[in-house]
């Protein structure tokens, strides 16, 4: 059977901008930028420079990385920017980044002779550090809410596909319990016409079980079971049940909710055939709309109070539909000229034609 839910479930590769590695990319790219601009910097006022700016990248990046492995240890950027976030880097990161830069010059340039420049360095490089915690947390925070989304729609998800089946369990039985009941009633008076009844019931029973596992079917699928629920009302009913299918061509292939059609016609039975003396004749007709397909199902007579388990068929036909087709589905019930309209109008979803 082709459906959507039985399409074989196929992993989704994440885009390549989510497998990117951001924090080696930023982490490279900022302190890159940070030697790049001392070198612009101190490249006038002293020679030999290129490798101070260089050391100077590299340990940036060794202390940053380093506090980070030591911040996640302690927990410390679980609920963002904190006290110890903003203090540290001007009593530890900032101090110990001022040491590396003086090492280097030091032993690169051997030029150090007055040490008046390194507080200011320290409270320069603090500030550094305390940027770098800042984009970090703030990196984290919007990382920690793109997961929370993602799990959100994952369980809105789930949730949806739960309700689903759930609503489907409501209809089959509500359908199946009415349909005993006609064979129950057929048994004492015609036992060939009752075990033909059984056999078009065993059929509709094979639909119901393969259909549960889909979202949605063909519309021709869903009909074939309409058919052999007709096919037992007829027994039942004999010439007060009249039947009248005009499908239109190029339906075959729509998608719809598996048995959201037969609830119409259920219903249409009910209360076109069994409530009337006469009996009525059921119209069923599927067409295209303006970028909708539209299935009409109709019945002669006039919209009657609801009993509660048809208020429960069309309720659960109706949120079924929602649920399966969007929020463009719908499902009207009308009354005019003496026939009552069950609407269901849905997007134009055509399922692939079985090789």
């Amino acid at each position: 059977m082709s459906s959507s839910a039985a399409q074989p479930a196929i992993a989704a590769q994440p885009p390549l901008l989510a497998r990117l590695n951001w924090y080696w990319i930023c982490q490279l790219g900022g302190w890159l930028l940070v030697g790049l601009a001392n070198l612009l910097l101190y490249s006038k006022l002293m020679t030999g420079t290129q490798l101070v700016c260089l050391w100077m990248a590299i340990s940036g990046i060794a202390i940053s990385h380093l506090w980070r492995a030591f911040i996640k240890r302690r927990g410390w950027v679980a609920k963002g920017m904190n006290w110890k976030l903003a203090l540290y880097p001007f009593l530890v990161l900032g101090p110990l980044q001022t040491a590396s830069v003086a090492l280097s010059i030091h032993v690169l340039l051997q030029r150090i002779s007055d040490l008046s420049w390194l507080p200011i360095s320290m409270i320069v490089w603090g500030s550094a550090f305390l940027g770098w915690n800042i984009c970090y947390s703030m990196a984290l925070s919007m990382r920690r809410a793109n997961r929370f989304e993602a799990e959100t729609l994952r369980l809105e998800l789930l949730a949806k596909d739960a309700e689903l089946r759930a609503l489907q369990a409501q209809v089959n039985p509500h359908f199946f319990f009415n349909s005993l009941n006609s064979v129950r009633a057929l048994i004492y008076e015609n036992r060939d016409a009752a075990a033909l009844m059984i056999d078009q019931l065993a059929a509709l029973m094979r639909y119901t079980l393969q259909s549960d596992q889909a979202d949605t079917v063909k519309l021709a699928q869903e009909l074939e079971a309409v058919q052999a629920y007709l096919a037992i009302e007829k027994i039942r009913f004999e010439d007060r049940l009249r039947i009248r299918i005009d499908v239109e061509s190029g339906m075959e292939n729509v998608a719809v909710p598996p048995m959201s059609v037969q609830t119409l016609v259920e219903n249409a039975v009910k209360y076109g055939v069994e409530m009337s003396a006469g009996g009525s004749e059921i119209r069923i007709q599927a067409r295209r709309g303006e970028g909708t397909s539209v299935i009409e199902v109709a019945n002669a007579g006039a919209i009657r109070p609801f009993s509660n388990s048809t208020h429960v068929g069309l309720a659960n036909a109706r949120k079924r539909l929602i649920l399966a087709m969007g929020k463009d589905a719908s499902l009207d019930l009308s009354e005019s000229e003496g026939w009552v309209r069950a609407t269901m109008q849905l997007p134009a979803t055509q399922l692939p034609v079985a090789a």
